[in-house]
């Protein structure tokens, strides 16, 4: 987060973008810097100061130059060949590149849908086999046969809850028989989601497959949504007298008395008593099931349940408001963030990575692949097994791919290792072709560089230079007018400016700066300066 900070605050200051060829504006040794680029990041700064004098071009040219010098820097102690360097740009790349694979159609319907699915509840039971310990299994067959099994059984007339205590690997079906309860869009994960909403209530659903293994699913309800709701409770836990002192609080309820009274009185929820029974705003799905139905019970605001039970005790319920599902349009903007920062985004990827496949020229050798079938000891594997555009890919190359994944070569590996090969493709073209992914990229390229190098240079070594810390505290005493102790985080504050300052001087000294005076002069005048 410090580094992303510090990239921020940069690029709020130096903002380093690649316009069109022009006319040179000063040069680093034999490294020239154009009137595009500075004019871009003097442009874009205007609107961040306030006074004149921020604005005056001179100076802005001393910073923007100071900028250069350190980035040469970065380059020159090849900062850019370090490890983590390398891997926390690759892992900014890959975030940047997520809104270029957006499929816009597919979101669009992907938002419609979500909408959908939450103006309506279903209710689901399942039966879940489990992947192995060690992760998804490459041969699923013979967990494929289990579940098989599993819903024959069901299909020739036994429970399905029975089945599922029996059967089920997830925990909680040897008490709930695999009822899941009522949910709706974004409350379990995707496939299952998709596989539920697709299945008519009373039918099984086929074996289909999530991060967790396989599963089966049988729909048992499906209803209109009430939206959210806010409730205030009270409640009794189970006890020999729980049930007579609910009965009495209900009759206390009944005469008269303040709900939020009883229930800082006589609630045994700590967590709420003291709100007067309130909790936390709620959607079908998040509280247990004899629970929201007592709750979707209620009509009006203020109206309380009778006593009931669940398994945390006995409780009354009264409905303090409810936030019905509202319009399409109310609601996208909220269904698009969601949907983009869901496993629906695996959604959006796909349907890009297939448009973006299509403005290539891809062509996939599957004779190639064979080769891994048998065992490839003292085996060359030069043969190509992918190309897009005029780059090729070999056998080598998917070797060192499935290497990287601890997995075999198969037809499901080597789709992947296509996909990959696509997006980082399109990455370093979408650098030549899209000015304002070049740009962005190119700042933080600079940024981190220019992190880990004032980290080396200026932060680290004002924070463990004790001698030189007091020797600057000491000639500047009468300026700060405390003891060291009690000011040292701004003392090393101004440590760091002072480092920093001769630092850059030693850089002008050993590099050469030639600014084109005439093209100065030219500029200067855009600006009336």
């Amino acid at each position: 987060m410090k580094k992303l900070l510090f990239i921020l605050a940069v690029f709020c200051t130096i903002l380093s973008t690649f316009s069109q060829r022009d006319q040179e504006l000063f040069r680093i040794n034999d490294t020239p810097v154009l009137v595009s680029e500075f004019k871009q990041v003097y442009e874009k700064n205007l609107s961040l100061v306030e006074d004149e004098k921020g604005n005056d071009l001179d100076d802005y040219l001393e910073l923007f130059i100071n900028y250069k010098l350190k980035v040469k820097e970065a380059y020159s102690l090849q900062l850019d060949t370090v490890k983590g360097y390398q891997e926390e740009l690759e892992m900014y790349k890959n975030q940047l590149i997520i809104p270029y694979l957006y499929d816009k159609e597919t979101l669009d319907e992907l938002v419609k849908e979500a909408y959908n699915r939450t103006k309506t509840e279903i209710k689901a039971s399942h039966i879940l086999v489990k992947y192995p310990s060690d992760g998804i299994a490459v041969d699923t067959s013979f967990l494929k046969s289990k579940i098989d099994r599993y819903r024959s059984r069901i299909l020739q007339g036994e429970d399905f809850a029975k089945v599922a205590r029996e059967v089920s690997e997830d925990p909680s079906a040897k008490v709930n028989g695999g009822n899941l309860g009522y949910f709706s869009a974004f409350q379990v994960i995707y496939p299952f989601e998709n596989v539920a909403y697709n299945t008519r209530v009373g039918e099984i659903s086929e074996p289909f497959q999530t991060k967790f293994g396989l599963h089966i699913i049988k729909v048992t309800g499906s209803r209109l949504s009430k939206g959210e709701f806010e409730v205030a409770h009270i409640l009794v836990v189970n006890s020999v007298k729980g049930k007579s002192k609910i009965e009495d609080i209900y009759q206390l309820l009944k005469s008269g008395a303040s709900f939020e009274k009883l229930a800082k009185e006589y609630s045994d929820d700590i967590g709420s008593a003291n709100k007067g029974g309130k909790l936390p705003k709620f959607r079908t799905g998040k509280m247990v099931e004899s629970f929201e139905n007592e709750v979707l019970k209620l009509e009006k605001i203020g109206d309380y349940s009778k006593p009931f039970k669940t398994k945390y005790g006995w409780h009354i319920v009264k409905l303090l408001k409810n936030y019905p599902v509202t319009s399409f349009e109310e609601m996208k903007e909220e269904l698009t963030t969601r949907i983009k920062n869901s496993s629906r985004v695996k959604a959006l990827r796909n349907g890009g990575l297939e448009k973006v496949k299509k403005n290539y020229k891809i062509k996939e050798y599957p004779e190639a692949i064979k080769i891994f079938k048998g065992s490839i000891k003292n085996k060359k594997l030069e043969d190509t097994v992918l190309s897009i555009n005029k780059k090729e890919w070999l056998q080598k190359d998917l070797f060192m791919f499935a290497t990287s994944k601890n997995q075999q070569v198969d037809q499901k590996l080597f789709k992947e290792f296509v996909n990959t090969k696509v997006i980082n493709y399109f990455k370093e073209d979408l650098g030549n072709k899209d000015s304002e992914y070049k740009n962005i990229l190119q700042e933080y390229k600079e940024g981190l560089l220019l992190f880990d190098l004032m980290e080396d240079k200026i932060w680290h070594k004002a924070s463990i230079d004790e001698v030189g810390l007091n020797k600057f505290y000491l000639s500047h005493k009468n300026k700060y007018g405390k003891e060291l102790d009690e000011i040292r985080g701004q003392v090393i504050s101004d440590y760091q400016d002072e480092l920093e300052k001769e630092w850059i001087k030693d850089l002008r000294k050993k590099n050469t700066i030639k600014v084109k005076e005439k093209v100065l002069r030219k500029l200067k005048k855009t600006y009336n300066q």
